[in-house]
């Protein structure tokens, strides 16, 4: 890469979701990749940045093939029914992505066979006889050791496995070896976090072998270049999904035009099944392609619900619609970034859900702004002075954690730490609380000590305008009614806000205009009803 498309990088972000498997209807699992990757993309935003999201759909594959059959659908109207649910749900959750990328585009099609013409001719391609066990489920080959003793496959045990015995094309992963190692040992940040790199070393050394990249007698597929007898395996065709979704509408679908500007990616945010495909596989087709690697890909971890792996035969399943209808986007968002660990597995209990955001985004961060507009109201009749944060002493201890904090939050941000970032921010807002009980600017105010009653008032309002602004990426609604509350007209749903207010500012403590006359305080969370239980 030259130094000027370097440079320009330096002010820009670009990261991707998986391409969903559009076998059946977006899960929780999903929402929770996509809420993360959206909070990411956000907050770079927020610093003025040039911010690239893609997400997208995965279409093809005998899997999607047989469901529509089984469905009575031709497969196009079985992915465009489930494709229109998954652009609904990223809607109901303030999902801001900029590109949607479906594996059945026309343009699509063309860079999958420029890429495996590339390949092809760098003679990483070769044609061989492929026999085993396959699940179709998994969309691979299994070893013995992934399947159980009565014939199913460990991650489907529902899917029993079918022998195959057939040729297909291979793509000579074996040849990568070496330099995928090197690739692990001189970057060690390319997989995070560091759990899923330990599995993908362990994996690396126990040898690679060459993996097929078409299939016989599946016909939901693009052919093969000059042997449209065989299908291109579906890994192979959606990995390149995140290149084709950097295209112009323009440009013609070339790998050149692709890879232009937002190319290679910062980011790729996968759930942890999937990383074997995106650290192993992917940076090898795009060495065999002369292609860029991604910076870095982070395998998050699995949900669970009432600490049990959820499925339908389990009947145990979370619907992200039915949650969203029931308890509102903010609340989901902020759940699941703030309660999971990036990395880490998760669950989600409904009740410990609903207290959770009670306490937090209720009983905390909405009380404290509502009383302190409250007393604002009360004890400042006569109008505020102008303060600001370099009118309040250096050793006031809110002022001291404020300042501090800015710093600290812009470091759990650029290593996606929204769980540390939100409790970060609510420990500032329960000190704030507790500040405001010890200081008693009711007494004070009957004692005659306005100026002081002013700047307590100052310090607690501030703080709640550097907590809305710092987790405006992950509650981004309610930050709006906090900013709004505090005289402020910005809008965080805008995509571009990070280019026209001076950020520099907004991210420290103590830039509140307090000179003004603000609105009557209102709820900026409405307290949940605990679900109700049989029990």
């Amino acid at each position: 890469m030259n130094n000027l498309t370097e440079t320009s990088r330096k002010n820009s972000f670009s990261l991707t979701t998986p391409l969903y498997y559009v076998n059946g209807l977006p899960h929780i699992g999903s929402a929770y990749t996509t809420m993360v990757a959206d909070a990411i993309a956000r907050w770079h935003r927020l610093q003025g940045k040039d911010v690239i999201l893609v997400t997208g759909s995965d279409e093809h594959g005998q899997k999607i093939q047989r469901t529509a059959e089984s469905l009575g659908l031709p497969p196009q109207k079985h992915c465009d029914g489930i494709v229109a649910k998954f652009q609904e749900l990223w809607e109901k959750l303030d999902i801001q992505y900029d590109r949607f990328i479906r594996t059945t585009a026309a343009k699509h099609e063309a860079i999958v066979r420029e890429f495996f013409q590339r390949v092809k001719a760098n003679g990483d391609i070769y044609l061989a006889q492929q026999q085993g066990w396959y699940c179709v489920a998994c969309e691979e080959f299994k070893e013995e050791k992934d399947i159980t003793e009565d014939g199913y496959c460990l991650i489907h045990p529902n899917q029993k496995v079918e022998w195959r015995d057939e040729e297909n094309y291979f793509f000579r992963l074996s040849r990568y070896q070496q330099a995928l190692e090197k690739l692990y040992e001189e970057n060690p940040h390319f997989i995070q976090p560091e759990s899923r790199r330990n599995e993908v070393i362990n994996f690396v050394k126990q040898g690679l072998k060459d993996f097929s990249i078409s299939r016989i007698n599946v016909s939901w597929g693009f052919p093969v270049p000059d042997n449209p007898q065989h299908t291109i395996y579906v890994w192979f065709d959606a990995l390149l999904g995140y290149v084709t979704a950097l295209l112009e509408e323009s440009d013609e679908p070339t790998l050149a035009n692709a890879t232009k500007k937002w190319y290679p990616f910062d980011l790729h945010l996968i759930g942890k099944d999937i990383l074997r495909f995106h650290a192993v596989y992917w940076p090898a087709m795009l060495m065999s392609a002369n292609l860029p690697l991604p910076r870095q890909v982070f395998g998050h971890g699995f949900l669970t619900k009432d600490g049990k792996k959820m499925g339908k035969s389990v009947g145990n399943t979370l619907d992200p619609f039915e949650l969203v209808a029931k308890y509102g986007t903010d609340a989901v968002r902020y759940y699941f970034l703030k309660e999971i660990e990036l990395g880490e597995d998760g669950d989600f209990n409904e009740v410990r859900f609903v207290n959770t955001v009670n306490a937090d985004l209720a009983d905390d961060l909405g009380n404290l702004l509502n009383r302190s507009l409250g007393m604002l109201n009360k004890y400042c009749k006569q109008g505020v002075p102008t303060f600001t944060g370099k009118d309040i002493p250096d050793d006031n201890e809110i002022k001291i954690m404020g300042m501090s904090l800015a710093d600290k939050l812009v470091s759990v941000y650029q290593n996606y730490q929204l769980s540390s970032a939100c409790r970060e921010i609510l420990n500032l807002i329960k000190t704030c609380n507790r500040y405001i009980d010890e200081k008693k600017p009711w007494s004070l105010f009957k004692q005659g000590e306005q100026q002081e009653v002013e700047k307590i008032l100052y310090v607690v309002l501030e703080s709640v305008r550097f907590a809305a602004f710092h987790l405006a990426p992950i509650i981004p609604n309610i930050s709006n009614k906090i900013y709004h509350q505090l005289g402020y007209s910005l809008d965080f749903n805008q995509k571009d806000l990070g280019k026209k207010i001076n950020l520099s500012s907004h991210g420290q403590w103590g830039i509140l205009p307090l000179n003004q006359d603000l609105p009557k305080a209102e709820p900026v969370f409405a307290k949940l009803a605990l679900p109700v239980t049989n029990n």
